[in-house]
């Protein structure tokens, strides 16, 4: 992925994103070509447990019927982690009034996570990762549903019919691209004109970055 500098997200910012990845896009290289499934994962921090290296892992689980577990990565697989993402309008610059030498763009935050794939087939494995997915995206509900509202028999029959997949992260490109390159008065006119939109992940993580600039 090409990262100029200013568009290089802190630490911080990137434990955020992995922090909270919604759906992810896990491609892999097999014999029968690319194969790609969109699935929500967790992350496993560095040092959270034994055998993660420096960029940790993420967790999810697919369908059984998914042939992408099935058919052998060749190299590394790649797991895609979008973070918050919108259409710029050069309207919204304030150096269009100036001299009008302005385009669209697109901003967003993304990490591509590389590394090994491991297949699980584990119970227990998968009941666990279930569970923390569903505390991951329903706990900041006002009335979050659990696994155990559920019949224990229904839950076991959906156990049957998944398997769980684990990147371990060898390496990790990230990018933040939110403006940085522009001027804090075009910075300021897109921010107002996302919020006005609704697009408030994206305006956020911008007000973050101008903050780690002017700091």
């Amino acid at each position: 992925m090409y990262v100029p500098e200013h568009f290089r997200p802190t630490d911080d910012e990137i434990r955020e994103l992995l922090r909270h990845p919604g759906a992810v896009d896990l491609v892999t290289v097999t014999a029968r070509g690319i194969l790609a499934t969109m699935l929500p994962m967790a992350w496993d921090e560095p040092g959270s447990r034994a055998g993660l290296g420096e960029h940790g892992a993420l967790v999810g689980h697919v369908a059984i019927r998914n042939d992408q577990w099935r058919e052998p990565a060749i190299g590394e697989a790649l797991a895609i982690v979008r973070g918050p993402d919108a259409y710029i309008t050069p309207s919204w610059y304030a150096t269009k009034r100036e001299h009008g030498r302005v385009v669209p763009t697109w901003n967003y935050v993304v990490a591509h996570a590389y590394g090994r794939l491991l297949i699980h087939e584990d119970p227990e494995w998968l009941d666990a990762n279930v569970r923390r997915l569903v505390t991951l995206h329903e706990g900041p509900r006002a009335h979050p549903w659990a696994v155990d509202d559920a019949p224990p028999a229904y839950i076991a029959g959906q156990l049957r019919a998944i398997v769980g997949v684990e990147l371990l992260i060898d390496r990790l490109e990230t990018k933040a691209k939110l403006n940085q390159n522009r001027s804090v008065e075009d910075v300021d006119g897109v921010i107002a004109g996302l919020d006005a939109e609704g697009e408030h992940g994206v305006s956020a993580a911008m007000r973050r970055a101008r903050e780690h600039r002017a700091g």
